[in-house]
């Protein structure tokens, strides 16, 4: 039986409800289960439908006699077949997406009608027995020349995910949102936080949730991969509006150990005249994990050293991570409130080493942690918070041991990164603070609204995870999460004495200066066993209680690489205008900062197979060198007048050339009416 409710459409057939209604503008949101009602949105990522923009040229026509329907809203149209199956077209009437169903029933083709043996549905409930829960499964026709991107961020050389199967779990290093954008014209959101799979392939498209209630999605169509992505922005939400610091240099390491030793790098800079924007201070600052405060040993006047570095324009960002240790002064409290993750099977101590962690999705056990954070950081001046492990990193990723607050973790984990970093944006926009940024190393749909700056976790210092980086910068872009940076010369390793390093450690700074944030982190070799005389020992605790990275500031690495690192830092100084006014687009409209040259030039064929360049802004053309040894690129050229930014020669668009590429060059080109005023000041570079 198909009926209208509202603006929506409404089929229930035996034991499935099926609803799609409009959900913004061009856009459709589809819901379907096996229960007697739909859950409430806890667990969506969708803003409440009457804060998307939804636009009302909607109509709704049901074929009683066929028993079956089609809803329209705008450019998007659902098709509703008599057999239950969808399709979706834009306005034109041509198919963007529709369900693969192979299940038992009456087919015709050419000769008339013929049963279909198969039993493969397009909407898949197995249940969880004695729960409400189902692994569930939604499957669509795949189509073989089709380009897809997105998914948020994966350690692999791909931005085509066509042929690829992606796991829907957060992990160090892997970033799941579950939004796909499709060349053909559409953009597909899995509105499900669960654990699960989503593949790719040739033959078929699956959507897996392990444990939920309900099959839920949204889908828009549109003209451009812009209009898409900006579409999905407006459900979702968009980012803040960077604060303008955020624009230039951050400096951070595994790890500044004391009070004196940050201060003393920051009065460094000063006096080598490298604007310096940020200074972050990473873990084992604290007394114990679960503190969330300074050791008073080695950062004795925490207020003192942030007025300091504020007095020489730096910023101060802490390092706060969601783990918990017994020995912890809120752990029996964290305890006894239920505010920690539990575990079904085995103790609760051990989820991460030795530890626990507290359940960000309990809005309780939200509110004390951040008047923790308040207390100890945030009255002394320090309003930038580094949220790490914030997958979070469960030992193993055994995600059937773990319970939360909003469910299993089967059923909820993804959602843990969003709920830790609204935990700060809610506490800070609570003290009046705006233009709200949390460094963040792992996200889901949403997360940008509360000023997630993602980052791509502990990879490592070689060439092969730097190219990883540019797929994974345009990929995080595509996927409505404009705020991205890397840890410039990876993070596991990297010796400073080592020639092979620093060419590495070059080529990825030049790459860094044309990502959303340039930021230097890293676990530098060799690492550091003693401070001030004292050598590190299994027995210390608090700030003593881990190792150190060698030092990797810009002159740490040798005087010739300090002045690649330096230029390339002035240049950016030169850019921030630019980069402010990419910032504007982005939280005006869901713009990423860097998109694949597609995004911009989307009826150029070629721009579509150029996978390793990318646009930095509509204005920068950039194209990194990512093999070791490498001193000559070939360049793409979208048409347009171009400049080369480094010999400044005009050259015409619409062709492919060599151009040269010494160790301290990345070729980068620049629309031609835009040269002028992004690079007058020659000294700068």
């Amino acid at each position: 039986m198909i009926r209208k409710k509202g603006n929506a459409l409404i089929r229930k057939f035996d034991k499935e409800l099926l609803q799609i209604e409009p959900y913004g503008a061009n856009s459709l949101r589809i819901r379907a289960t096996q229960l007697p009602s739909f859950r409430d949105d806890a667990l969506s990522a969708l803003l409440p439908v009457e804060d998307c923009g939804a636009g009302t040229d909607t109509d709704i026509n049901i074929n009683e006699e066929e028993d079956s329907a089609c809803i329209r809203n705008g450019n998007i149209t659902c098709e509703v077949l008599s057999i239950g199956k969808l399709r979706f077209l834009n306005q034109n009437g041509q198919l963007l997406l529709e369900e693969y169903d192979k299940n038992r029933f009456r087919r015709r083709n050419s000769e008339g009608i013929q049963d279909c043996a198969l039993e493969i549905a397009p909407r898949e409930f197995i249940p969880h027995l004695g729960t409400d829960n189902y692994r569930l499964t939604a499957r669509f026709e795949a189509k073989e020349d089709e380009h897809l991107y997105g998914m948020g961020q994966y350690s692999q050389p791909y931005l085509n995910i066509k042929g690829c199967s992606l796991e829907l779990s957060q992990r160090n290093s892997q970033i799941s949102i579950p939004f796909v954008l499709s060349g053909r014209g559409y953009g597909f959101l899995w509105n499900n936080p669960a654990i699960g799979k989503a593949t790719f392939g040739k033959n078929v498209t699956e959507w897996v949730a392990e444990s939920s209630r309900q099959i839920d999605y949204w889908i828009t169509a549109g003209n451009t991969p812009a209009e898409i992505v900006e579409k999905y922005a407006d459900v979702t939400g968009k980012v803040p509006m960077m604060p303008s610091y955020a624009s230039g240099l951050w400096q951070s390491k595994l790890r500044y150990r004391s009070q004196k030793e940050v201060l003393d790098v920051a009065r460094e800079y000063k006096k080598r005249n490298i604007p310096l924007s940020v200074i972050v201070i990473d873990f084992f600052h604290w007394t114990a994990q679960g503190d969330w405060k300074f050791d008073p040993e080695l950062w004795p006047d925490p207020a003192a050293m942030t007025a300091e570095l504020h007095e020489m324009g730096i910023e101060v960002m802490v390092s706060v991570w969601p783990t918990v240790e017994e020995g912890s002064e809120n752990f029996r409290y964290l305890e006894e409130a239920g505010y920690l993750i539990r575990t079904e099977m085995g103790p609760r101590l051990g989820i991460k080493n030795k530890d626990t962690y507290f359940d960000a999705t309990n809005r309780d056990a939200q509110k004390f942690v951040w008047s923790r954070l308040r207390e100890n950081y945030y009255k002394k001046g320090i309003h930038l918070f580094w949220l790490d492990e914030c997958e979070p990193e469960v030992s193993g990723y055994e995600y059937r041991n773990y319970r939360l607050s909003a469910g299993t973790d089967l059923e909820a984990g993804n959602v843990y990164p969003k709920e830790f970093t609204k935990m700060v944006y809610e506490g800070r926009k609570q003290e009046g603070d705006e233009n709200i940024l949390s460094l963040c190393r792992c996200a889901w749909a949403g997360s940008q609204k509360y000023g997630a700056l993602v980052w791509t976790g502990d990879i490592a210092s070689d060439f092969d995870s730097l190219k990883n980086q540019i797929y994974a910068g345009m990929s995080m872009g595509l996927s409505g999460m404009p705020w991205w940076t890397t840890d410039i010369g990876g993070f596991h390793g990297g010796n400073a004495e080592s020639a092979e390093f620093r060419e590495c450690l070059v080529r990825w700074f030049e790459f860094a200066a044309f990502c959303p944030v340039l930021r230097m982190h890293g676990f530098r070799e060799p690492k550091i066993i003693s401070m001030d005389g004292r050598q590190f020992t299994a027995g210390d605790a608090g700030s003593w209680k881990y190792t150190s990275g060698s030092p990797n500031e810009l002159w740490s690495f040798g005087e010739d690489v300090y002045r690649i690192l330096k230029k390339y830092t002035l240049l950016r100084e030169s850019l921030r205008p630019y980069i402010m006014e990419q910032m504007k687009a982005a939280h005006e409209k869901g713009t990423p900062v860097m998109r694949p040259l597609f995004y911009d030039y989307p009826s150029d064929r070629t721009a579509w197979e150029t996978e390793d360049e990318y646009m930095f802004g509509p204005d920068i053309l950039v194209s990194p060198v990512l093999e070791k040894g490498q001193t000559t690129r070939k360049v793409y050229l979208p048409e347009g007048s171009w400049i080369n930014m480094n010999t400044k020669k005009k050259i015409t668009g619409n062709q492919t050339l060599q151009t040269p590429a010494p160790v301290d060059i990345i070729p980068v080109f620049i629309k031609g009416n835009r040269y002028a005023d992004l690079f007058a000041a020659e000294s700068a570079y």
